[in-house]
């Protein structure tokens, strides 16, 4: 049987999904009742709801039959089937107490205090877990479906466009950018290298609308020398995270996204998402996720010949 439980142990999987990527786990012991706390805060509302009727389900089933097992438990039964017993159960564990049934044997009451204690206890775990889950920070950050490089400022730049959904202020805003890949050492062992890329401005002292993120890919930078196909060989991601002071909850917000090789657009640019109306600034967030080619570098020459011709033609005329 010890044989058993340890293979099983050792047979249990998980997929965890990192930046596009599906990664399986052996071996953890990652199950429901190892860490519920976890699995409640995390799980989604629906289903945390559905867990907690199930649980109050149970819990009423188990009681309704054990006052089923007694000699008359309860005073003015109608009958004594199993759902009279089942709604008295509820009846006590909610301590809502209607007064038209009550225990009336040792029995009875010995097994209603039972119930009285555990649904306590039920009431202050769903309480605690509740206020838990709506006093958690959740950050509204929408980070740009790709990264691109492209040409900023007459150098290669790697550039994510992230925005405040919200629109409120968050405060002292600071991003960071990781680059993740597998490298060989001279031994011939594959180990992750993980590598802080270097952010023009990494702080954003009042975050409200749109915010890009620049990383110059020059001679110091870990990018410097690689094409697309060495980050696919290395099968490298993008991980990039910001932080910042939320001045409308007074709480400090989180928020995560990962990229892998395949989300890095090169020689690519985000399409404006600014525009004027009349006084006003717009921003179209519907063009957030948009990236548009750049024109090679002999057709952006052709095209400004083709302009000033037609510039000197004009002014001939």
């Amino acid at each position: 049987m010890r044989v058993f439980e340890r293979l099983s142990r050792q047979t249990r999987s998980q997929v965890v999904k990192v930046a596009n990527r599906e990664v399986e786990t052996r071996g953890l012991s990652t199950g429901l009742w190892t860490d519920l706390y976890h699995h409640a805060m995390t799980v989604s509302w629906p289903a945390f709801f559905a867990w907690a009727g199930a649980v109050f389900i149970v819990l009423n089933s188990i009681y309704g039959t054990l006052y089923m097992l007694g000699d008359k438990p309860v005073a003015n039964v109608r009958s004594e089937s199993f759902l009279e017993f089942f709604f008295f159960s509820i009846e006590t564990l909610a301590t809502v107490g209607y007064g038209d049934m009550h225990p009336q044997t040792n029995y009875g009451h010995i097994v209603a205090t039972v119930e009285i204690f555990t649904g306590m206890s039920f009431l202050a775990v769903m309480t605690g877990l509740v206020f838990a889950r709506f006093s958690r920070p959740k950050a509204r950050f929408v980070f740009a479906q790709q990264a691109v490089v492209a040409l900023h400022e007459g150098r290669p730049t790697l550039m994510i466009r992230v925005a405040n959904a919200r629109h409120n202020t968050i405060s002292g805003a600071n991003a960071k950018l990781w680059l993740i890949r597998a490298e060989t050492t001279p031994e011939g062992q594959v180990l992750r290298r993980y590598y802080e890329l270097t952010l023009q401005r990494r702080e954003n002292p009042v975050f409200v609308f749109s915010w890009t993120l620049f990383h110059v890919i020059d001679e110091f930078s870990p990018l410097s020398g690689l094409t697309e196909d060495h980050l696919g060989k290395s099968e490298a991601a993008l991980v990039i995270t910001v932080s910042g002071f939320d001045e409308s909850s007074a709480q400090q917000l989180w928020a995560r996204q990962a990229y892998s090789y395949k989300d890095i657009r090169w020689r690519h640019r985000y399409v404006d998402i600014t525009s004027w109306a009349e006084d006003r600034m717009v921003l179209d967030y519907t063009k957030f996720h948009e990236v548009v080619p750049l024109e090679p570098a002999g057709a952006r020459s052709d095209a400004k010949v083709v302009a000033l011709k037609e510039d000197s033609a004009r002014r001939a005329h």
